[in-house]
């Protein structure tokens, strides 16, 4: 067996690992914040696509695990994160990106929580173990939900799902990002020609930066963990590009091609109850699920360990403010128990 995944990774990696969530806190905060007069213009255009981004959950707007629902703008809330890789043609892929972001509104606090794709969990719905990223292929976001919630026992109140293939979209729409490659190597594009990236930094347009997140089998390529790295990489190319220029035509088809490939249940006052946590975005803490390399019948899977799931189930527990809890005042007999 491998050796097993760090947890916590330290504040300068923390600070490197930038994950959709600044794709969609960038484009849903830093455009309309920054760009001085063309306000009003890019609220009226992110309220359209969040509009018209918005899918329904099965179960409507609670969790089960909640007494209530909550509110972004007062209460603690989680939201999953799901990068979809379908190709065209694909109504329903597997999830090649996991994360579940909690935000804690008293610290004004982000925990991002990585699920490896490759996770042997019991699927909600299918009572058996399996890799977590089928349930979305068998069920959905909303069976996704169920899994995810009862893996790491916290409800998800929101998710937000973004297809890979908006990459080719949003890089081209900001005249292609600059990318340091490791080592030359060659992958398929979306129309299956072979594109070659080479050694050393180059500037990808959009097919070239899919090409570059997908590559997975090259003897160097690190499997899965150096998948998931490229993809960090390819992200905050785009950030640092998007906070590179004010062209309103192109912020206007970046938006556009995010629209185009979001699938989400917040809103738009959701979205910009989140610009809160704004000045949190650079110290996010980060967990990972410890396990080992499993193959069963020629199937590979990443098996979580227990101690290392109830350990993060305690922590995020806690940042939502889940359990009851007391709180001594300066006197010992005073005590206050927060609320579920």
């Amino acid at each position: 067996m491998s050796e097993p995944i760090t947890r916590r990774q330290d504040k300068k990696t923390t600070s490197k690992r930038k994950t959709f969530l600044k794709v969609l806190l960038l484009i849903g905060m830093f455009l309309f914040i920054t760009v001085g007069g063309t306000t009003a213009y890019f609220v009226w255009k992110l309220d359209n696509v969040a509009t018209g981004s918005q899918q329904e959950l099965e179960r409507g707007d609670k969790s089960e695990k909640r007494t209530e629902a909550v509110n972004p703008s007062k209460d603690n809330i989680s939201i999953l994160l799901l990068g979809e890789d379908a190709r065209p043609g694909e109504t329903r892929a597997r999830t090649d990106a996991i994360v579940v972001a909690t935000f804690n509104k008293t610290e004004g606090s982000v925990v991002l929580t990585s699920i490896p794709r490759d996770s042997r969990v019991e699927i909600v719905g299918r009572d058996h173990l399996d890799k977590i990223n089928h349930a979305h292929a068998y069920g959905g976001v909303d069976m996704t939900i169920d899994t995810v919630e009862q893996f790491l026992d916290i409800p998800i109140d929101y998710f937000v799902k973004l297809n890979f293939q908006s990459f080719v979209s949003v890089v081209d729409a900001l005249g292609g990002i600059e990318v340091e490659v490791p080592f030359t190597f060659e992958e398929k594009d979306t129309n299956n020609n072979w594109i070659t990236l080479h050694e050393g930094v180059q500037t990808f347009n959009g097919e070239e930066a899919l090409a570059y997140t997908r590559m997975r089998k090259h003897p160097q390529g690190g499997g899965d963990v150096g998948r998931g790295q490229r993809q960090q990489q390819v992200i905050e190319a785009m950030i640092t590009k998007a906070a590179s220029f004010s062209s309103i035509t192109r912020f206007d088809d970046v938006i556009d091609a995010v629209g185009e490939n979001l699938q989400m249940n917040l809103s738009f006052g959701n979205i910009i109850a989140l610009h809160t946590y704004a000045a949190s975005l650079n110290n996010i803490e980060m967990l990972q699920i410890e396990g080992d390399n499993l193959m069963l019948d020629g199937i590979y899977y990443y098996e979580p360990k227990q101690e290392s799931v109830e350990e993060i189930r305690q922590r995020l527990r806690q940042h939502l403010q889940l359990d009851a809890r007391v709180v001594y005042n300066d006197k010992p007999e005073e005590i206050i128990t927060t609320q579920n």
